[in-house]
């Protein structure tokens, strides 16, 4: 990496186990047989292709049963003064105003009796641009929560209304860190498994500051307040995420290049521990020796997300920046085998950018009869990744364009699997299943993407 390059870090959104850390529609690619790259033995279907219009960072299905069919998409648009109306200038003709960061939330509802249009719109809401959301892993006093951080400064906490089978977000809960700073990420503190009586609902974020701040959710007020806050990083601090397992501790990652790990209790002072050195790679960590990473998955792309499966507990979904997106098989790997992480599925789209990935957790009826159809561009990379050792969290390089549309130099990003393998819902459907639902979205294509994908 040339000294111009400027270093990105960022943490993901799952939980960390105890001791690991971890086209056109119908486009088709036949079962049993490696085509454009597909692995052999599993099956992938891009089923729907829908327009945004804004550029999409963030797709999140909700995991809430009874919800399991709502899925949120987030944008982010960056508008030029020069193509808003009344914008400002100076005496020179030159412009005032800042480029105006737009969003749109999009939410829809999937139908598997609608197979030419499975996602349909229910709901939009225009706002600040979204950063990153996230569904609350358990019911709020019977409520279903979407926390977002926008680029407006502020996490927002949305609820789920449900009026005679029509579902809208609503607004819950909302806190701003000021205009100056963009909320970069969030994190619940929700264990997925469940939450006992009493525990205290917190989010974690991150704004572009390089602060964390701490917030407790009032569940009875349907208030945000902040616990804590902390400088955690030299530059943007892009991402934050709790140990599930043990939610005094926090994990943060920043354009400083570095991974550090946090105790609540005592944020301001020295991090546990701060890790560096990230280049396109997913990596798998023992959260007891952070001193070096267990397993180590070259993936050819920044990585932005990563998200366990809900129900299998192996694999793990990645968006990895213009490298697309790919699915690792970690089944060797957690069972003890350090050198068989293999990259099961990959799809890497021209020209664009993949930040958002996300599981469906609902189950899929076997096909009836399976249709032949042109095969989609999969990339396939055979035999497995070599690893030191066994499991979780992620080293990444990319690039990426500036908010003046040009492209600046290559950003290292740190993503860090917070996140137990596998971490189910207790109520999960379809745990037998082999087929799995998944959304994936396009930034400079403004395209969100619904695909199946089978295994056999």
């Amino acid at each position: 990496m040339s000294s111009s390059r400027s270093r990105r870090a960022a943490l993901s959104d799952q939980a960390i186990p105890s001791g690991l850390a971890p086209a056109a529609s119908g486009e088709h690619i036949a079962d049993n047989v490696v085509v454009d790259g597909l692995v052999r033995g599993s099956r992938g279907q891009l089923l729907q292709t829908v327009d945004t219009e804004y550029t999409a960072d963030s797709v999140e299905w909700c995991p809430l049963e009874g919800c399991r069919h709502i899925l949120a998409c987030g944008t982010y648009q960056l508008q030029q003064p020069e193509d808003r109306p009344g914008m400002r200038k100076d005496d020179a003709g030159l412009n005032w105003d800042p480029p105006a960061r737009l969003g749109r939330l999009y939410l829809y509802s999937f139908n598997e009796e609608n197979p030419s249009t499975p996602l349909v719109e229910i709901q939009r809401r225009d706002m600040s641009a979204i950063l990153d959301m996230k569904w609350c892993h358990v019911s709020v006093a019977h409520h279903t929560l979407l926390g977002l951080a926008d680029a407006g400064g502020s996490v927002q906490v949305l609820h789920v209304v449900d009026s005679e089978n029509n579902y809208s977000l609503q607004p819950y809960g909302s806190i701003s860190f000021g205009e100056q700073s963009l909320a970069l990420s969030l994190d619940w503190s929700t264990v997925k498994t469940g939450r006992t009586d009493g525990q205290p609902l917190k989010i974690i974020s991150s704004d572009s500051k390089g602060k964390l701040h701490l917030l407790k959710v009032h569940e009875a007020e349907r208030e945000l307040q902040v616990e804590n806050t902390w400088q955690a990083h030299h530059f943007e601090a892009w991402i934050a995420a709790f140990n599930y397992w043990q939610t005094d501790i926090v994990y943060s990652g920043g354009d400083d290049g570095l991974l550090k790990g946090w105790d609540t209790r005592k944020p301001h002072s020295s991090p546990l521990f701060t890790s560096k050195s990230y280049d396109e790679h997913v990596l798998l960590w023992d959260t007891r020796k952070m001193q070096q990473p267990l397993a180590d998955i070259p993936v050819q792309g920044g990585v932005w997300r990563l998200k366990w499966h809900p129900s299998l507990p192996h694999l793990l979904l990645a968006a990895c920046m213009h490298s697309g997106f790919k699915i690792i098989n970690c089944q060797q790997t957690l069972e003890g085998n350090p050198d068989s992480c293999a990259i099961s599925l990959s799809y890497a789209p021209l020209n664009s950018l993949t930040y958002g990935a996300d599981w469906s957790w609902l189950s899929l009826k076997p096909p009836q009869a399976q249709q032949q159809a042109p095969s989609t561009p999969f990339h396939n990379e055979p035999g497995a990744c070599s690893a030191e050792d066994v499991i979780s969290g992620l080293k990444s390089l990319s690039t990426v364009g500036d908010e003046d549309g040009e492209e600046h130099a290559s950003q290292a990003r740190l993503q860090h699997v917070a996140g137990k393998p596998g971490d189910c819902d207790p109520v999960l459907e379809g745990t037998g299943s082999n087929i799995s639902l998944l959304a994936t979205c396009l930034f400079y294509d403004h395209t969100l993407h619904l695909w199946k994908w089978e295994m056999s």
